[in-house]
């Protein structure tokens, strides 16, 4: 069971948004401090390890740049949106963030609120109101790696990269 206190956000955030161009080439310290500044500053001193993001249609649009590092590296618990965009959902994959679509979520949730996610069921529910919603299952394999902590510690338990 993942629980955590929920920050809304609306359709079609893009992973510009989440890691601007501006630090791109930035270690992922500064990264992490840049995610959200441009529509949102001061968020990421307002979340803390555990938070749940829940978005609206196409979450995670636009580039193929590694942004579901960054939310990782802010300790969010999970992404629920109403859909999430390809690209992003293989990076969350990648870099061992827990992204799902969970249609109805974002009417579902106020920011505040507490959303409870049950992976072995497929469910998401909202602690304040009760509402249980389903969340649109994913193969096995890739969220063994998003919970494992991506693909890089998947290949270095198997021997295929060194350690970083």
């Amino acid at each position: 069971m993942i629980a955590g206190r929920v920050w809304k956000f609306g359709d079609d955030i893009n992973t510009d948004l989440m890691l601007p161009g501006s630090v791109l080439y930035a270690s992922e310290e500064e990264q992490k401090r840049a995610v959200f500044a441009a529509n949102r500053p001061g968020w990421v001193d307002q979340v803390k390890p555990g938070d749940v993001l829940v978005g609206g249609r196409n979450f995670g649009m636009g580039s193929s740049r590694p942004a579901a590092r960054s939310l990782r590296n802010l300790g969010l618990a999970c992404v629920l949106a109403e859909s999430i965009n390809g690209l992003f959902f293989r990076n969350a994959v990648n870099f061992g963030l827990i992204a799902l679509a969970c249609p109805g979520v974002h009417a579902a949730c106020e920011e505040g609120d507490r959303l409870e996610l049950a992976i072995a069921d497929w469910r998401a529910s909202n602690a304040r109101t009760g509402v249980a919603l389903a969340v649109t299952p994913i193969p096995e394999a890739l969220l063994k790696l998003m919970t494992g902590g991506g693909i890089y510690p998947h290949l270095e338990q198997r021997g295929l990269i060194l350690p970083r």
